[in-house]
């Protein structure tokens, strides 16, 4: 992998596009089932969440055994020769791509706990982002309490877990919700311990989290339902923000977490626009159809004569699918993305980096030459793609070029479970005017999706808008 011959750099030089957080996934059942067959497919089908590692925990014969490793989730498993030792009744796994923490293996999930005889009696694996975690893991390391990782907010929610636990009779509900007056942030978390298994949600909802089963007795947690389809279960709901459920071999308990003050329903907007699966559902409304009407949206917004509609493979497809469907200008798949790349790259030099864009897509030249084309990408980050993109067509030939953002101008970065490039690097917080963007890229006009688009899109203004508008719904310490 490309990535693997600078495993030195920062994760400052990497791709120009916001990263994804991590995908979570889990599965209990009274009985035993084939574990390792169902986490496998079940990070694969989240895999594009996090590439940097992955690692899962297997409930066997009351024991729980961890296996976590760097690199992709397919690689990751073909390393596992001793299958049968991972079949259990219970599973979870984790994709990571870290926000917090680093790269080393220290702080890939999961996160596990032992008891005074070395057993492992506890794991978890967390999606998204505290702000208050350096303060908490400072308090309990003067409490006596160790920590494994260099520095993993999740590993502070384990820890937290732990302590509440001998506190409280070994309940894990009362564990989980005196955990949660303490932290604060971005948590979408799932609990693996001896006897069951638990998934709760920050109080803000902010990253996805939802629940299927795969017969009546099994029930699967996942980021997203692409999980849940990848092992053949049905998808019953999302967990709702605060919300706690604890399965074990005789019942499903639902209950919620502690009431606090000012916490409302703000989901992660740009797990639509960008994140997600297209062919998933997030709080029960289709990836896929967000995206194709805001491109619908676009062509009401910024109207535009040209020959072709083409989109940034793979997220700005359904935009420009939209965007065509409303013009009626043709759309053509003329960019060709080559299948082996991943998403990100960790890459010296931004020389590089932009040479990097003919690797990953390249242009069938016939249908580009004297055509006037409208260009569709989710979103523009720091403009490192978007300028090399239009350098390639423009030396194809095109006529004109008219690109258009499915997605309001990033002005702020994010800290609530995605890896974002600072302020100074946002090309639209450095250049509140779209035409000196436009010169920039060097094209002919320059138009993003407005936020009343976006939020009538949407259907509400329960979502975190964040890096659009510099509000958010938990402050940064």
């Amino acid at each position: 992998m490309i990535s693997q011959l600078f495993p030195s750099i920062l994760k400052n030089n990497y791709w120009d596009k916001f990263h994804d957080e991590c995908g979570i996934f889990g599965v209990y059942s009274p009985y035993k089932i084939d574990t390792l067959s169902l986490i496998q497919f079940g990070l694969f089908a989240l895999q594009h969440r996090g590439q940097e590692a992955c690692g899962f925990s297997v409930l066997r014969d009351g024991f729980i055994i961890s296996h976590k490793s760097e690199g992709l989730v397919l690689d990751f498993f073909r390393q596992i020769s001793n299958s049968e030792s991972y079949y259990g009744n219970a599973v979870i796994g984790h994709t990571r791509y870290s926000t917090e923490g680093g790269q080393s293996k220290k702080n890939i999930q999961p996160f596990f706990g032992r008891n005074s005889y070395g057993k492992s009696t506890i794991s978890i694996v967390h999606n998204g982002n505290l702000v208050n975690a350096q303060n908490i893991r400072h308090k309990l390391e003067s409490q006596g309490i160790n920590f494994i990782s260099e520095y993993s907010d999740s590993e502070v929610i384990l820890r937290l877990i732990q302590k509440y636990l001998s506190e409280y009779d070994n309940s894990l509900e009362k564990a989980i919700q005196k955990t949660t007056i303490d932290i604060r942030g971005a948590y979408s978390v799932i609990v693996l311990m001896d006897n069951k298994m638990a998934a709760f949600r920050d109080p803000n909802g902010i990253r996805p989290l939802c629940y299927g089963m795969l017969n009546e007795n099994t029930y699967i947690f996942s980021s997203e339902t692409c999980g849940i389809d990848s092992v053949g279960g049905f998808y019953v709901r999302d967990l709702f923000p605060g919300e706690i459920i604890i399965v074990d071999k005789k019942s499903i308990q639902f209950s919620l977490l502690t009431k606090r003050k000012n916490t409302r329903k703000r989901i992660c907007s740009f797990e639509y626009i960008y994140f997600s699966r297209p062919d998933s559902l997030i709080e029960n409304i289709n990836v896929y159809d967000i995206r194709e009407k805001s491109g619908e949206k676009l062509y009401e917004q910024h109207p535009v004569k040209a020959d072709v509609v083409i989109g940034v493979p793979d997220s700005g497809v359904p935009a420009s699918i939209g965007y065509s469907k409303a013009s009626g200008i043709p759309f053509k798949p003329i960019l060709v993305k080559n299948k082996y790349i991943g998403r990100s790259f960790i890459l010296p030099q931004q020389k590089i980096r932009e040479k990097m864009v003919n690797l990953k897509l390249n242009p069938i030249l016939d249908e580009i030459k004297g055509k006037r084309i409208v260009i569709i990408d989710d979103s523009i980050v720091r403009g490192t793609t978007s300028r090399r993109l239009v350098y390639i067509l423009r030396k194809a030939g095109a006529k004109e070029i008219h690109f258009r953002s499915a997605s309001p101008p990033i002005i702020g970065p994010c800290y609530l479970g995605v890896d974002t490039p600072s302020k100074k690097d946002l090309i639209s917080y450095n250049h509140i005017d779209k035409k000196s963007i436009a010169k920039i890229l060097n094209v002919d006009s320059l138009e993003f999706l407005s936020m009343d688009n976006l939020i009538d899109i949407l259907g509400s203004v329960h979502y975190c808008f964040g890096c659009f508008t510099g509000n958010y719904p938990v402050q940064k310490n």
